[in-house]
């Protein structure tokens, strides 16, 4: 035999520079004698020998520079295949030949032999480590018999493909084989398992059988024969049994937990190197990028941790698709991930953000701070500017709204949504008194894999998802517990989020607010103090230490940290502000009866606010803020909805509210001559 086989190299023995970080962890599991379940990213993409390869190629690759000669791959798909394309056919028949040289599972091998076997690779092909070099034609003694069948199938115009001893499509006879070769030390073989969780569901009691079958053929599995040629450090590792699967939670937990010898390996998506090589190989096809430096790509590296391959080469596309140049790379991530036409934050004009002030001070009374402190805001996200790139990611804004019950925290979200954004339905509110254990924090971002509920993913994270654009309330934060507070600490810092399914939300789009009455119970002295003559600035200090306080109690004061620079106090409600907040009320009612029966309700409006303003005189109802005043208007409403009931007004009539001096109302027609 003249050919000669090569000297093993590094190269071919260990995990190649470069190589993505789970082909390096895949190598070591496999070198200290463990079987790997591979999850998480199976079906993205890598950098592999200068160009994008899928998982499958990396993975066979990988295995077959380990020194193993074969590498057979079985899917519910295809069955039993070869996934090494440029050695399909060598591959094939060294399979049939292992295959014949295999003796059944009841027929113990015999003790290793000093070489291994002989192999056919194909012309050209380099032979795995260990493997023995291809007779050439000169020193060959004959034709092998699939050679006499190439050649004689090529006589007749036929394609050789030469045919397997059995078609292993089903999934017990891959399982046997794959037991069966990879326990005989004279094999130097690797198997893959991919998507076993599809013919073997966890529901179907039959499924127990087939897992049990290839935790036998992972434990089982022995170590090739040794080559003399290979120091003991680069010996090949025991013949790999792995199975590949997009959700670890699709398995049986035992399968990898009861086995000591068996590791779950998390297919993670590229790095920061990996991204960084990512862009040096397909920079020329961003728009810009093909007279970029390298030093331009730097923001898009830091700022894309979490996208696969395949996501980083629709980024490249999305720059031309959306017009958007590489040298912004904020607004090529923000088209790329929000997938819109339309930014409502663009669409902003001055005059609206001029007039923001009126509009939001005629929703919510009394509370001019507080809505200064939020077109601030609006007028920051408007104009676009920042320290520096930093907080591209970051939520739009993000408020503590502090201060008494009912003066309008949550209105004045509510009008922030509609303001911006044209439509009520872009405010959503999260009531933090549900999330008051430790395992309620999954509810925001889903369970994790195996968990019950693992498939619905996370109430907040499939909120952004689905409307980026929006107003979020956290309303009564302090009620929640720390390791909810640990979420939003990282949708504050990084402006993202990711689910249970390992799904990311971004709230780059979002404004964020929080809600709390923490020191409210204290505001009862202070007006003992003061009476109404309390000053804002004094609920104000109170307020802002009353939360300090709160996050130091419960240990997370960086959590209070982050949110100082939004923390907006409200003032209290105040007499003045009373009458006004009975206005809109009354106004609301007349609306509604004009809208819905076609009937004009006036009101004797002096009455009213002579009424309403006594009523909320007691310092103990003026501390529910403005829902008392809704509260006492309740009896009017009441009132009017009696009196509908009862004489049914012809559409196109009037009718007239007022209130007497023991405080009831009453309704009844409207002089003809009108008035109010």
């Amino acid at each position: 035999m003249t050919g000669q086989t090569p000297e093993p190299t590094e190269e071919r023995t260990v995990a190649r520079p470069g190589a993505p970080r789970w082909v390096i962890s895949l190598s070591m599991e496999l070198r200290r004698g463990r079987q790997v379940v591979l999850t998480g990213r199976v079906r993205d993409r890598w950098w592999w020998d200068g160009r994008p390869a899928p998982f499958r190629t990396v993975l066979a690759s990988s295995l077959y520079a380990s020194g193993f000669e074969v590498v057979a791959w079985w899917s519910p798909v295809d069955g039993l295949t070869f996934p090494l394309e440029d050695q399909l056919d060598w591959q094939h028949e060294r399979f049939e030949e292992l295959h014949r040289q295999t003796p059944e599972r009841s027929a113990r091998p015999r003790p290793a032999p000093t070489a291994p076997p002989a192999t056919a690779a194909p012309p050209g092909a380099a032979p795995p480590p260990g493997a023995a070099a291809p007779p050439d034609s000169a020193g060959a003694r004959g034709p092998s018999v699939t050679s006499r069948g190439a050649r004689a199938l090529a006589a007749t115009g036929q394609v050789f493909r030469p045919g397997p001893v059995r078609q292993l499509n089903s999934v017990d006879d891959a399982l046997a084989e794959a037991h069966r070769m990879a326990a005989h030390p004279g094999n130097a073989i690797a198997f893959v398992f991919e998507d076993l969780d599809h013919v073997l569901p966890l529901g179907d009691p039959k499924s127990a059988v087939g897992y049990l079958r290839l935790r036998a053929a992972m434990a089982d599995a022995v170590t090739p024969a040794p080559d003399p040629r290979i120091a003991a450090p680069e010996q090949r590792p025991r013949n790999p049994v792995l199975a590949v699967t997009g959700d670890l939670a699709r398995l049986p937990g035992w399968l990898h937990r009861e086995e000591p010898r068996t590791v779950v390996l998390q297919v993670e998506a590229p790095d920061q190197a990996e991204r960084r090589r990512w862009f040096r190989m397909i920079g020329p096809e961003f728009n810009g990028g093909a007279l970029a430096k390298a030093a331009e790509f730097e923001p898009l590296v830091a700022a894309t941790d979490g996208l696969t391959g395949w996501e980083l080469d629709a980024l490249a596309r999305t720059s031309h698709l959306r017009k958007a140049p590489l040298r912004e790379p904020g607004k090529l991530l923000e088209r790329y991930r929000l997938n819109v036409t339309t930014d409502p934050w663009t669409q902003l004009d001055h005059r609206t953000i001029a007039a923001a002030a009126e509009k939001l001070g005629a929703r919510v009374i009394g509370q001019r701070p507080a809505v200064d402190a939020v077109v601030g805001a609006l007028q920051a996200a408007y104009i676009g500017i920042g320290f520096g790139s930093s907080g591209a990611s970051r939520p739009r804004g993000a408020f503590f709204f502090v201060g008494p019950t009912g003066v309008g925290k949550t209105e004045l979200a509510k009008s922030v949504a509609e303001l911006i954004f044209g439509d009520p339905s872009a405010y959503a509110r999260f009531d933090m008194s549900e999330y008051q254990q430790e395992h309620a924090a999954e509810r925001l971002a889903g369970a994790p894999p195996g968990y019950l509920g693992h498939e619905r993913g996370g109430e907040l994270t499939r909120r952004v998802q689905e409307r980026p654009f929006s107003v979020l309330l956290f309303d009564e934060i302090e009620k929640a517990h720390p390791a909810v507070l640990d979420k939003f600490l990282q949708i504050l810092e990084d402006g993202r989020l990711t689910d249970g399914q390992g799904q990311t939300a971004h709230f780059s789009q979002s404004l964020i607010i929080f809600t709390s009455n923490t020191g409210a119970d204290g505001l009862h002295e202070l007006l003992a103090e003061y009476g109404d003559d309390l000053p804002y600035e004094v609920i104000q200090e109170h307020f802002t230490e009353a939360v300090e306080r709160r996050f130091r109690a419960i240990g997370r004061p960086e959590i209070y940290g982050r949110l100082r620079p939004g923390v907006v106090v409200f003032d209290m409600l105040r007499t003045e502000h009373v009458v006004g907040i009975a206005e809109r009320l009354i106004a609301q009612l007349a609306d509604s009866v004009r809208e819905r029966h076609r009937v004009g309700l006036l009101a004797d409006r002096p009455a009213l606010h002579r009424w309403i303003t006594e009523r909320m005189s007691d310092p103990e109802q003026r501390a529910y803020g403005g829902r008392q005043i809704r509260n006492e208007f309740e009896a009017v409403l009441h009132t009017v909805v009696q009196h509908l009931m009862d004489h049914r007004p012809q559409p196109g009539s009037r009718l007239l509210l007022d209130i007497d001096e023991q405080g009831t109302a009453r309704v009844r027609p409207a002089p003809a001559e009108g008035g109010e």
